[in-house]
């Protein structure tokens, strides 16, 4: 199905042809759904940490900080905040004069609490000689949405999340970027430094750089710290190729058609770095400095359980290391992994002593993860679950509900189960008890992909996502489920949610 002119389009973009036909077969083929043992609950695969032992796990974190460890905050950042203004881009393409909807009604009543308010005021007195006021007194709406969304004005209808202004302070207004400045100077800073790696795209990364520039200093100096903030792109071998109907390369112009692979991609840039412990957490999910107490309590909360947690696996690797070791303390290790890892083997009874050692050694070494999840109240998002692996084990999986069979009432039964969701709110370890990186490469599960249906040109297509970040690409790490409070999730996935209370 390729030919030349393909070969050295998959020569540019660092792809194989083996890849290449490995993602056409999984046109074909689909992806299998996942085995659900259960959704995941208090008591049932999901960790609620009582009061009384918060000061314990909060000391275990800030004792680490101590220890010279690298922390690092991972933001993906690159998706454009397009999803976020689409009522209001349909109010430019039907041509209403007015707000004939709740939502638009909302806008144009509240827009001056907005923290870009003053930005898009004087963007329209730029452009129509009026401000917000005398335009809406006109019933001039249109020009209002225009100077937001378009480039002749504030064109943040192209721009990414992360250089939208979010929140309103009386000395300034923040973006969601200088947001994850502050958080990370609260929770993550170790020996005065704060590390932070943004995933951009290559468009806007010069744009981010020098929003950064501008700003950074300032909050150096209010929180005493030293920022070092880095970037990187999704990587053009991690783009996945379209096909058509009859699952044959999709072209345009005789040439083939690439699409991003989803936030799975970004299992390489993570790859690449070097931290000894990374907070992963999405841009728009950030409150004004009022809220953050919470926020940065549970962070540090998460991030203690995950270094008791890993110093434990730690001294017991190094004790399995010993071919000698007892059977007795081989038990111990067992209920460690099944009772604060929730690994669970229904045969290891039957597992000889050093069977049972080689066990213990592939289940314990590997990255892990710590994971707040939220009480489900009916926001959008994938929800932690005990699934079966291929090896018949048990383990902790965020699962979205493409991976779940909703034509078996069984299984569509234990989705809505769920009492959780999945907020996006990570800790992670990615290094081995020797100090080495994993490739966390090896971890994912590539059966996990996602199918989905696009078009372009006006013709339909089929796209293909790689397994999804915090699913199918960790799918092979420790996992442990948290409950956080719903205090700590906040996102913003339409410009209304900015007038939320919590954005104000």
């Amino acid at each position: 199905m390729l030919n030349s002119n393909d070969e050295k389009t998959l020569l540019l973009k660092g792809i194989s042809s083996v890849q290449i036909e490995d993602q056409l077969n999984s046109f074909v083929s689909g992806f299998p759904f996942l085995e659900i043992r259960s959704a995941a609950e208090p008591g049932q695969g999901i960790v609620q940490v009582l009061d009384e032992k918060l000061p314990s796990i909060l000391s275990e974190w800030e004792e680490y900080l101590t220890t010279g460890a690298t922390i690092l905050k991972f933001v993906p950042a690159s998706g454009a905040a397009s999803r976020m203004f689409k009522d209001l881009f349909e109010f430019l393409e039907k041509g209403a004069l007015v707000p004939s909807n709740d939502f638009e009604k909302t806008f144009f009543e509240k827009i001056d609490k907005f923290a870009f308010y003053d930005d898009l005021n004087k963007m329209c007195v730029q452009n129509n000689a009026k401000t917000i006021p005398e335009l809406i007194s006109s019933n001039q709406f249109n020009p209002i949405v225009e100077n937001l969304l378009l480039e002749k004005g504030l064109n943040y209808g192209s721009l990414p999340k992360g250089l939208l202004k979010f929140h309103s302070y009386s000395s300034e207004k923040r973006t969601s970027t200088q947001e994850h400045l502050v958080e990370g100077a609260l929770y993550a800073s170790a020996s005065g430094c704060v590390n932070i790696h943004f995933t951009v795209s290559k468009e806007h990364r010069s744009l981010f750089q020098k929003h950064l520039s501008d700003t950074i200093a300032d909050y150096e100096k209010l929180f005493g710290v030293k920022y070092l903030v880095s970037f990187s792109e999704q990587k053009p071998n991690t783009d996945t190729i379209a096909a058509d109907e009859n699952n044959a390369p999709f072209r345009e112009n005789n040439e083939l058609v690439f699409r991003p692979g989803g936030h799975g991609a970004l299992i390489e840039n993570l790859n690449d770095l070097n931290g000894d412990v990374i907070f992963i957490k999405n841009i728009d999910n950030v409150v004004p400095d009022s809220l953050k107490e919470t926020t940065v309590k549970y962070k540090k909360v998460i991030a203690g359980i995950l270094v008791k947690l890993q110093k434990q696996s730690f001294a017991y690797l190094r004790e399995l290391d010993q071919p000698s070791i007892s059977h007795a303390k081989l038990v111990v290790i067992s209920q460690f992994c099944e009772a604060r890892l929730n690994n669970q083997h229904q045969a290891l009874s039957t597992l000889s002593q050093e069977e049972l050692r080689t066990y213990l050694i592939g289940k314990l070494n590997r990255p892990i993860r710590v994971c707040g999840m939220v009480k489900n109240v009916g926001e959008p998002g994938g929800g932690p679950f005990l699934t079966v692996n291929s090896d018949g084990t048990v383990s902790p999986q965020i699962l979205e509900s493409s991976q779940i069979d909703m034509n078996n009432p069984v299984e569509k039964q234990k989705m809505l189960d769920a009492t959780h969701f999945n907020p996006v709110d990570l800790v992670c370890g990615i290094k081995n008890y020797k100090g080495l990186k994993f490739n966390l490469l090896d971890y994912v599960d590539k059966k996990t992909g996602f199918i989905s249906l696009k078009s372009k040109s006006g013709k339909e297509l089929k796209a293909l996502e790689l397994p999804g970040l915090w699913n199918g690409a960790m799918s092979d790490w420790n996992t442990i489920f948290v409950e956080v409070p719903i205090e700590t999730f906040n996102p913003v996935k339409t410009v209304n949610d900015l007038l939320r209370p919590e954005h104000q």
